[in-house]
């Protein structure tokens, strides 16, 4: 019996599949709760050979999917995009309700189609989080940067310097004698933003250590490789999970948006990069590439004109 999940952030839908006749044996609708996932466990047990067919086990079913792995279920996630098919499918029609969601996972999982194994969460997990963590982390302080661009531009002559730090926006502040009322504000405000920017390069450092610190406790050679910090590394598993999930190497680039795509009309051919896909993780793999290649032209420079990264060129007196 495959028991399909339509889970929702109060309830989740149940609905119970016979794989061989495709026929519903039964439904509950349980509170989105340890009571409930108490409840629905215990409605389950009259089903003793059983699989769980949880729709978007990495979304709202995330919880409860762990859940049940956690108590040596077996779970497969189901995307919702699935579900639509085989309902759309199925119906002839764009009826949608939970309990036929339900079915519609089971369903799929029935099918082996695009339905995957939930495994319980592991230090892949971990890294995901800490990634994720910096992501958001690295967009605020864009956003504060270009709030206190626009605050100096308007308190000072041509503004900040573009590569704005807080040490230096601060010592901007301190020329500034504002003589009106507006101006008093924009310092008052461009101060209050300074300290902000100062809070987040602090919680990125953090972030940062706290990466390193995962690292060495996974005992990971990545950052051995050419191009690849600690940020990289993480970014790189916390993206990619484990590398058996994927068939081939072929399917990773795919996956990672590198793989080329054929565009044939008529006697011409050409290929281009996919512009979908995990664009975080592509993005990774070019910084990779572009510092490799700057690597190798600085090591193929003769030795007289090679130059460390932190060197730089004389000036004329």
């Amino acid at each position: 019996m495959i028991i399909g999940i339509d889970p929702h952030k109060m309830s989740h839908t149940a609905n119970a599949v016979d794989p061989a006749t495709n026929s519903t044996a039964a439904s509950l609708r349980v509170d989105a709760s340890l009571a409930g996932y108490r409840d629905l466990m215990r409605w389950a047990k009259q089903f003793p050979d059983r699989r769980w067919a949880v729709e978007n086990a990495r979304g709202l079913g995330r919880h409860l999917a762990q859940w049940l792995v956690a108590r040596g279920e077996v779970v497969f996630d189901v995307p919702s995009t699935a579900t639509a098919r085989v309902r759309e499918l199925s119906r002839g029609s764009r009826r949608k309700t939970d309990v036929i969601d339900a079915a519609a996972a089971a369903s799929v999982a029935a099918l082996h189609g695009d339905a995957t194994v939930v495994t319980s969460e592991d230090h892949t997990t971990v890294f995901a989080l800490l990634e994720e963590r910096r992501a958001n982390l690295a967009a605020q302080r864009v956003r504060i940067a270009n709030q206190l661009h626009a605050v100096l531009r308007d308190l000072t002559p041509g503004g900040a310097a573009l590569a704005i730090t807080a040490k230096s926006a601060a010592t901007l502040l301190r020329s500034v004698r504002p003589e009106s009322l507006a101006e008093r504000t924009r310092k008052e405000l461009a101060q209050d933003l300074v300290r902000e920017l100062r809070a987040a390069d602090t919680s990125l450092a953090d972030i940062e250590a706290r990466m390193t610190v995962a690292l060495d406790e996974h005992g990971t050679r990545l950052r051995e490789i050419d191009g690849i910090g600690a940020v990289t590394a993480v970014r790189l598993i916390g993206r990619t999970g484990i590398a058996s999930r994927f068939a081939s190497e072929h399917a990773f680039a795919t996956y990672a948006g590198v793989a080329p795509i054929e565009i044939a009309s008529g006697d011409h051919t050409r290929h281009r990069l996919s512009r979908s896909r995990d664009r975080r993780l592509n993005s990774a793999i070019h910084l990779i590439a572009v510092t490799q290649v700057r690597i190798a032209t600085a090591s193929d420079a003769p030795t007289s004109t090679r130059r460390s990264p932190k060197a730089r060129p004389a000036t004329r007196p």
